[in-house]
């Protein structure tokens, strides 16, 4: 069944200013002339799920129907469909387009796939979009300004279940290299192998640089990292239902008991 996009709702973790943001907000308008933007004040990358509990949020308006919160991309989300939005929910949330690619095990660090995570729990279909990088070359944001619009339009008009959302991404290689679509699995890098460098500040202080950690095969697998590597684009639908179900079949059997 397909997915409406007649009320939009974009945001992000790069913050109201990303440049992301800006060619999302474009593609919203080639589908929608009812597209609201709800973004972080400031960057929020690597925040994950998290929410503002400990203090109070200041939210301004910049412009009719666009708007900057001072928290998290969940809190930009939670604010616009129960407060700023509330009279008349978004049909879609779309989230980035991120600076960096979202794949494996950043699904779950990351604000921009957090943004489709509370969109699809309020019940609204949602699509994360992401553009991997290499640096030290310029992010490629024409290939996603290209690609996206057919990325999203084939995604609207095949539709997807409720409490699944949608993690894209954008390989780091100019337009015209980019050779297809892939639906793909979530891949998985080395984690106990994760590139933490020391360094030291002008006065002498040490301080630490996370890295990535070394890729995983994952034989006869169709992974978001083998996707984007071989230049195509990453399309992987990700489940909120964490329960792993054979497990709790296997458990159900051992441990349930009365007493």
């Amino acid at each position: 069944m397909s997915v409406s996009a007649k009320r939009i709702l974009v945001s992000n973790d790069d913050g109201i200013n990303a440049p992301g943001l800006k060619i999302l907000e474009a593609v919203a308008r080639q589908f929608s002339d009812d597209v609201w933007v709800v973004a972080p004040e400031t960057e929020q990358s690597g925040a994950g799920h998290s929410l503002t509990l400990t203090r109070p949020l200041r939210v301004r308006q910049i412009e009719e129907k666009r708007w900057a919160i001072d928290g998290t991309p969940t809190d930009c989300i939670m604010m616009a469909v129960n407060h700023i939005m509330a009279d008349n929910v978004p049909t879609l949330v779309l989230s980035g387009v991120n600076r960096g690619g979202n794949l494996a095990e950043d699904v779950t660090y990351s604000g921009t796939v957090s943004v489709a995570m509370e969109g699809t729990l309020c019940g609204i279909p949602s699509i994360a979009f992401s553009q991997c990088i290499r640096p030290p070359a310029s992010t490629k944001w024409e290939t996603a300004e290209k690609y996206a619009p057919e990325v999203l339009k084939l995604l609207l008009d095949t539709g997807w279940p409720e409490g699944v959302l949608i993690n894209v991404n954008f390989p780091a290689f100019e337009p015209d290299e980019i050779e297809g679509i892939r639906v793909t699995e979530q891949g998985r890098r080395e984690m106990l192998g994760n590139n933490i460098e020391e360094r030291t500040d002008p006065r002498g202080f040490k301080y630490f640089w996370f890295g990535l950690g070394r890729e995983v095969g994952i034989p006869g697998h169709e992974t978001d990292l083998k996707s984007v590597r071989e230049k195509c684009i990453s399309v992987t639908p990700l489940h909120l239902d964490l329960t792993h179900h054979e497990t709790t079949r296997k458990l159900a059997g051992k441990l349930a008991k009365t007493f």
